[in-house]
């Protein structure tokens, strides 16, 4: 509970209806969409202008306490939970398109749109947003700065950062600064590039500007049923190696599928399946049957046993069901998911799978993998049950097994869920004691006081020197999933 003279301070600020206090108001706020880690916050103030967040901040900081943005708590990786009775500065009412610059191709809006929001705002123009996390639905433009997001089609079109333009930023101490704008690099440091991907550890952004696309002239989309998942990650290289670039080559394992089938999502996959390959080619029309063709030879050659085409846009929107509902229809196998996050080089997919594979099993765990296979970024889904506190133990161990795997293959811990939480004790697996001294030095730059979602992200800052592998710096290790329960 916060201090009285704070809640008024708040309710000035934001009115009555714009902030939450009452306890059971407050579980809705306990975790993001990582339910293994649940802290309730002190308040959630929930303003709707750049002025109102300044205002939340100052007062928030005349008090002392720390303080998470958060955006539509659809994060992966822990990154909006309120360790030590924080305040939650919620954006999910600051969701104002503000303007379309169609002949710039850019918008400017507030944090708060949801995200498939602004391509829809965008259509009538000929032009779309094109990072599309598969919560796209829910997520939104402001959590994806915070963690930048990817999503199937950043194979191709890339993630937020290539995006983001221009931000408007509310620092720790209340005060706004400008970041970039207009659609053009400014001169001196790329502090727009900094602060895309900070989680929150920086400031709040309250506006920001974005690049637009135009809508491709021509789409095709192809589906490759496989009775082995290692064949399907051998497919996505060979794809990739013959030179072709597709706009998206998404993997969903038998697990997945079947949990797919049998839920409201049902996509028409075979059930009997062990992976189904969604691949899509968008671009000029010309030149787009013949990449399909090369690449559904590619699949055949490595043992689809079945490759679909759609034929227009409801069949591309059913080869697609499966896997952007995968997430909701895991929810039937168990009643918590952790969704790792690791990116892997395409070459190394068959193996990692089957490493991942014999991790599961190891550890008595279901693990189901659906995930951006064609930039190697993986989703190994550990489901289970935060109540019995072995099987978490067990996720704990095994999640970290994974992690190590994928680390020791080429690859790192995030390729776009953030470090949050979750990862923040892997993070002296890619980097030594000297470059997370940089990155703590970086933070406190725009957050000298160290109030801006504390916990996450970096662990404890390391002692002077030390080997490069990490030792002496495993202090900042969060709680496990088992500690943090409620």
């Amino acid at each position: 509970m916060i201090p009285a003279s704070l809640t008024r301070s708040l309710v000035g600020a934001c009115g009555r209806d714009g902030v939450i206090v009452d306890e059971d108001r407050l579980v809705v706020y306990e975790s993001d969409a990582l339910t293994a880690y649940r802290h309730r916050p002190g308040a959630v103030v929930l303003p709707r202008t750049t002025a109102q967040v300044r205002a939340v901040v100052r007062a928030i900081a005349q008090h002392g306490l720390p303080i998470v943005p958060r955006g539509a708590g659809t994060g992966l990786s822990g990154g909006a939970v309120a360790l030590d009775g924080a305040v939650v500065v919620g954006t999910a009412r600051m969701n104002r398109i503000l303007a379309i610059d169609a002949a710039n191709r850019r918008a400017v809006l507030q944090p708060g749109v949801i995200n498939s929001e602004l391509s829809e705002a965008a259509r009538p123009h000929g032009l779309h947003y094109a990072p599309d996390p598969s919560s796209q639905t829910a997520c939104t433009i402001g959590g994806n700065v915070a963690e930048n997001s990817g999503g199937p089609h950043c194979l191709k079109y890339g993630v937020t950062s290539r995006y983001v333009t221009g931000l408007t930023v509310v620092l720790a101490d209340g005060s706004a600064v400008r970041l970039g704008g207009r659609g053009r690099d400014a001169p001196g440091y790329d502090l727009v590039g900094l602060f895309v991907g900070s989680e929150g550890c920086f400031g709040i952004a309250t506006e920001i500007e974005v690049g637009l696309l135009p809508l491709p002239e021509g789409v095709r989309t192809l589906l490759g049923v496989f009775d082995r998942i290692e064949d399907a990650g051998r497919a996505v290289s060979d794809i990739v190696s013959a030179g072709l670039l597709p706009a998206a080559m998404e993997i969903v394992d038998g697990p997945t599928i079947r949990a797919v089938e049998d839920s409201v999502f049902a996509a028409g996959y075979p059930t009997d399946a062990e992976a189904a390959l969604v691949i899509e080619f968008d671009g000029m029309e010309a030149g787009l049957d013949a990449d399909t063709a090369r690449a559904a030879a590619f699949c055949a050659d490595a043992g689809a046993r079945e490759v679909r085409s759609a034929r227009d846009e409801n069949e591309r929107t059913a080869l697609w069901k499966g896997r952007k509902k995968a997430f909701g229809a895991l929810g039937r196998i168990a009643p918590d998911l952790l969704v790792q996050d690791a990116t892997v080089p395409r070459t190394t997919l068959p193996s990692i799978l089957r490493g991942i594979s014999e991790i599961g099993k190891r550890y008595r765990l279901v693990v189901a993998n659906v995930f951006h296979a064609g930039d190697g970024n993986l989703h190994p889904n550990i489901l289970f049950d935060r109540r019995d506190r072995d099987e978490l133990e067990r996720v704990e161990r095994a999640s970290g097994e994974i992690m190590q795997l994928c680390v020791d293959s080429g690859g790192t811990i995030t390729g776009e869920h953030g470090v949050g939480l979750d990862k923040k004790h892997h993070m002296p697996l890619i980097h030594g004691p000297a470059e997370l001294r940089a990155m703590w030095g970086v933070r406190r730059v725009f957050d000298p006081a160290g109030v801006m979602n504390p916990g996450k992200v970096l662990p404890e800052p390391p002692p002077a020197g030390g080997a490069r592998d990490g030792s002496g710096v495993q202090e900042g290790r969060p709680a496990t999933a088992a500690a943090a329960r409620p």
